[in-house]
């Protein structure tokens, strides 16, 4: 496949789930000393990919989750962050000046800190209270993230079914390589037809609203320079709509929560309007191995991969670098 290299594919998202362990001690050890928030803080993707668990948080827990960002909460504090909170980042250098700051504040008002990094020796990994390492580079963080909230609503008596969903991500890098091998033609397909689109709507909601927000901002916008609408589709009604045209790019993320049929009207209706509509759908992938209950939890894993395909396919056909930036640690500011 292009531009992609199989084992290191496998061997990063495998020392993800070998966090397992790790990831379990700690959650027992939170809910052991007690804690009464828990703030997950991050910066642009790393942002975006903790929405899906602050949702889930709302969905089946009473434990106040929060998704932050980084540099706000630095400069403009959290009232319920204290000596009982909990902070939750993620990096995948371990770098982000913002989330390095947003450690200190949060260190500074008594808070527990965790970080998930891929690197041992980065600023984040050295400031946060426990550093939790994957392999260099190894993205998303979705494998830890379920992890750690699966064991905390576990051990609250709020999740049912933890130990297998941990059993069954154990094997998450052969499903997702699956995932890969089949998303490929479509995906090159999906580049060679677009090749020339400068602009896309994007829609997805419920735990792939985060997701949607990643791939047009960080993608699309920062690392191909298109021009992008993302919308969730709940709230597709309500404005962005307006700007759908015959010949408008528009991109569904369909997942397989409560939220779908949300979705399935907002594709309906872009169906009735644009004659470019193509839907990225969970369901479409076998996930061998993963239980029927727990294939919604992965969505955001599935079209991180699926997409990722899209991805390298458009850098080739439009000869734009997915490493090219202008601005994005390239000028101060």
């Amino acid at each position: 496949m292009l531009g992609f290299n199989e084992p290191e594919f496998l061997s990063q998202l495998a020392s993800t789930v070998a966090l397992r362990h790790p990831i379990e001690e700690l959650a027992d050890r939170l809910v052991d000393e007690g804690f009464d928030n828990l703030l997950l803080v991050g910066a642009g993707g790393t942002y975006a990919q903790m929405w899906p668990y602050e949702q889930l948080a709302r969905r089946i827990s009473t434990l106040p989750v929060r998704a932050v960002v980084a540099a706000e909460l630095a400069v403009a504090g959290d009232a319920t962050l204290g000596e009982r909170s909990v902070a939750v980042f993620t990096s995948v250098s371990g770098t982000t000046e913002d989330s390095l700051r947003a450690v200190e504040f949060c260190k500074s008002k008594g808070a527990r800190t965790v970080g998930f990094t891929g690197y041992a020796d980065s600023p984040i990994a050295r400031s946060v209270d426990v550093a939790l390492v994957s392999e260099p580079k190894a993205w998303p963080f979705d494998p830890q993230m379920l992890l750690l909230m699966g064991r905390l609503f576990a051990r609250r008596g709020e999740f049912e079914g933890y130990e297998k969903l941990a059993d069954e991500l154990a094997d998450i890098p052969r499903v997702l390589l699956d995932v890969a091998r089949q998303a490929d033609a479509p995906a090159a397909a999906f580049a060679e037809a677009h090749k020339d689109t400068d602009y896309h709507f994007l829609v997805g909601g419920g735990n792939l609203w985060g997701f949607t927000y990643l791939y047009s901002m960080c993608i699309l916008e920062e690392m191909q320079w298109l021009r992008t609408t993302r919308v969730h589709s709940a709230e597709f009604f309500h404005g962005s709509l307006e700007l759908l045209e015959k010949d408008t790019s528009v991109i569904v993320f369909q997942g397989e929560d409560e939220t779908r049929a949300l979705t399935d009207r907002a594709e309906a209706f872009a169906k009735r309007v644009s004659h470019d509509v193509t839907v990225f759908d969970t369901r479409d992938y076998a996930l061998e191995g993963i239980s029927p209950r727990f294939r919604g939890l992965l969505a955001p894993l599935v079209l991180d991969t699926v997409m990722g395909r899209v991805s390298k396919h458009l850098e080739r056909v439009r000869d734009h670098s997915l490493d090219l930036r202008r601005y994005y640690r390239v000028m101060d500011y």
